[in-house]
């Protein structure tokens, strides 16, 4: 798929008109909307990792080796997140945000049914763990790809004075994700006895998803793309490979951008994934108490994610985002505390309290990284920084979270280990560039002309390649 010159006029004539605002509203939705299925699908994953999978796909195991392969396979699909940045990223910035995120999204939708219909190693040995990881890898492919394409389709079609808020709803996708799935995961549990769920009844949302796809491509199929793109076209300001031209002269926000996620990342995914087992195996609450305290937490970030993007707008994306990652540091010891409690009311509300941190990071950093880096390389470098903290931070947390608990036995060690993510994020932070109140549409408030050094291509050359 390209994007002929036709479709860019026709994007850049819709500049300052009444188009304009109907594709600022759609292009929000096509980018929320595509999000949450996409995370939809990732974290039935996640929560079946951490609930079914160790005794379907690794039955031999003891109770800690079955959950530490069943995470390991989880972990997988975060190691493949940068190599879909890359290879999605190099598309995005060569035919468009658009074409490319309708791959993602189809890519992710067929992986994630195909786990739904995936025998058990009861039924055909060895070979379902090892589809399982292959299926896991499409998924973080996927995933790699969407983030940044999604980010750029709603923040650059949008207000420029409000590209904080704008970019901020892309990122409701995973809140939104992760209430559908869990949300289904726990309507499941609650209606079926342990021996369905266990048996059939997870697959159900898995298989689901060709629905929820078949709707994301109608919203897609909609939209055009971003004028600040399809002017790069038509100036014939393309590069011929923009991941690697990104990664030479924009390393620096790349790397910045990774570690400052850490603090936003790990702990995610502790009290998404990791919080399920902790709270059902070391704690004795059920599954479905686990479920619910998790979708609360969810509810309320829709409602934290956009707020605090709104006011990064006002107050700056680096203050905002710094503070939220100060507090996650401490809230930490908070939210192992209230589950070590015993009591159930203090164990859910520490619980449903603990995504705030995370939403006041989560809210303003779409735009703070993809503000890092010029327009025909954005795609690719939003999409590397942001995914390579999957690799050091997301993917190996409830790994590393499960292996504290082993050899320590507490909590509180998995709390250290999150207040270590949050220094390492302020400094990264605080070495950042705060582009809150620059013309992202300029490339010399990057240094120059970002295709300057990769021979920029005339507009439909990516077709010939």
């Amino acid at each position: 798929m390209t994007l002929d010159s036709e479709t860019a006029a026709q994007s850049t004539a819709a500049v300052g008109t009444t188009a304009q605002r109907g594709q600022v509203r759609q292009a929000a939705l096509a980018s929320t909307v595509g999000t949450t299925i996409e995370w939809y699908d990732f974290f039935l994953y996640n929560t079946a990792a951490a609930l079914i999978f160790p005794a379907l796909f690794f039955p031999a195991s003891t109770e800690y080796a079955g959950r530490l392969e069943s995470f390991a396979t989880y972990a997988v699909g975060f190691a493949a997140r940068p190599v879909g940045a890359a290879i999605f990223g190099h598309w995005g910035d060569r035919i468009g945000r658009k074409a490319t995120l309708i791959v993602t999204l189809l890519l992710m939708g067929f992986s994630t049914a195909l786990v739904g219909l995936l025998p058990g190693t009861d039924r055909i040995g060895a070979a379902a763990p090892v589809l399982l990881v292959l299926l896991r890898l499409l998924q973080g492919l996927a995933v790699g790809g969407e983030w940044s394409g999604s980010v750029l389709l709603s923040m650059e079609w949008g207000n420029q004075r409000r590209r904080g808020l704008m970019a901020s709803f892309p990122q409701l996708g995973v809140a939104f994700g992760l209430i559908l799935g869990t949300g289904f995961l726990y309507l499941l549990s609650w209606r079926l006895t342990d021996a369905q769920f266990e048996s059939w009844g997870w697959r159900i949302p898995f298989v689901f998803s060709l629905v929820m796809v078949a709707v994301g491509l109608w919203i897609r199929m909609r939209i055009l793309e971003t004028p600040m793109f399809a002017r790069r076209l038509q100036q014939r300001q393309i590069s011929r490979l923009p991941t690697w031209d990104v990664v030479r002269s924009h390393w620096r926000p790349i790397v910045l951008s990774a570690f400052a996620r850490l603090s936003e990342q790990a702990p995610f995914y502790v009290i998404t994934a990791f919080t399920l087992s902790y709270l059902t195996e070391e704690q004795g609450f059920s599954k479905t108490f686990a479920l619910a305290a998790i979708l609360s937490a969810a509810a309320l970030e829709v409602v934290v994610v956009p707020l605090f993007g709104h006011l990064s707008d006002s107050l700056g994306r680096k203050r905002i985002y710094m503070l939220g990652s100060a507090l996650m540091g401490v809230y930490a010891f908070v939210l192992f505390a209230a589950m070590d409690s015993g009591v159930a009311a203090i164990a859910f509300f520490g619980v449903f309290l603990a995504l705030i941190p995370h939403g006041m990071q989560y809210g303003p950093q779409a735009s703070l990284i993809a503000e890092s880096f010029p327009t025909s390389l954005r795609y690719a470098g939003a999409g590397l920084g942001y995914q390579l903290a999957s690799v050091i931070a997301g993917g190996p947390a409830p790994l590393v979270a499960t292996w504290l608990l082993a050899q320590t036995g507490s909590g509180y060690a998995i709390a250290a280990a999150i207040l270590g993510c949050s220094v390492v994020t302020l400094i990264a932070v605080a070495l950042m560039k705060d582009h809150s109140g620059t013309d992202i549409d300029d490339d010399t408030a990057y240094g120059g002309t970002a295709t300057a050094a990769s021979d920029p291509q005339p507009v439909g050359a990516s077709s010939r390649r």
